[in-house]
């Protein structure tokens, strides 16, 4: 499985290149393989120039990945510490991965990777973004990325930070792969929290939430 580990970990590490690389691996998506494509630039959000940016694709979806400026605030104001210690400090030594985190006092102890390979589950998903837009500069996840509410994202109370799932509205059928950066959500009954774009893309915007079914891609390796 030493595709599906370099994955996981290609974000993080990419991030702090400046120059310009061109990266193609195999990537699983239950049938067939298709290409995945990562390439490294610098970039610009809201007017402050930052370390590196990813964009690549897995199948017919696009991912742009970006590390946020430290003076960021948190998406999720409510997480008081991850790895026993503050936000930002985990994240600045990338502990965030699997590490515990506490949130409103409750403290959350993500999967492992092995019990991430095979999560499946089914529940309901909520989506989240847009009040960031009401708010001065941009927002971070918490695992470091620069929140944009029109990606395909999402936040997850156990999943490890990142993973990407496949997310299935089991009301229309429609589907879509995320990156899961975030946590949450911390409302009783919601399994998933869906950037606005990925909930656009699921059909259930307008309604706020849906009953989906979520589990994470299988690569080969």
């Amino acid at each position: 499985m030493l595709i599906r580990k370099y994955l996981l970990l290609l974000p993080v590490t990419l991030l702090f290149f400046t120059s310009c690389c061109l990266i193609t691996v195999p990537y699983e998506v239950t049938k067939g393989t298709v290409v995945t494509t990562c390439k490294v630039t610098k970039c610009v959000v809201k007017g402050t120039v930052l370390t590196g940016k990813i964009v690549y694709k897995i199948g017919e979806f696009t991912f742009r990945v970006v590390r946020a400026p430290t003076g960021w605030p948190l998406t999720h104001e409510g997480i008081e510490s991850i790895d026993g210690m503050a936000p930002k400090e985990a994240i600045r030594l990338g502990l965030v991965k699997r590490a515990p985190y506490v949130v409103y006092g409750k403290r959350y102890v993500p999967m492992t990777i092995n019990e991430a390979k095979t999560y499946r589950e089914k529940g309901l998903a909520s989506w989240y973004g847009y009040e960031t837009l009401r708010q001065k500069g941009g927002h971070m996840t918490a695992n470091g990325e620069a929140f944009d509410p029109e990606s395909l994202s999402a936040a997850h109370k156990y999943l490890p930070l990142p993973v990407y799932v496949r997310v299935t509205n089991l009301e229309n059928q429609k589907t879509v792969i995320v990156r899961v950066n975030d946590r949450g959500p911390f409302v009783a009954g919601r399994i998933i929290d869906m950037s606005a774009g990925a909930a656009k893309r699921l059909g259930f915007y307008n309604n706020g939430t849906a009953k989906v079914l979520v589990e994470t891609i299988d690569s080969e390796g």
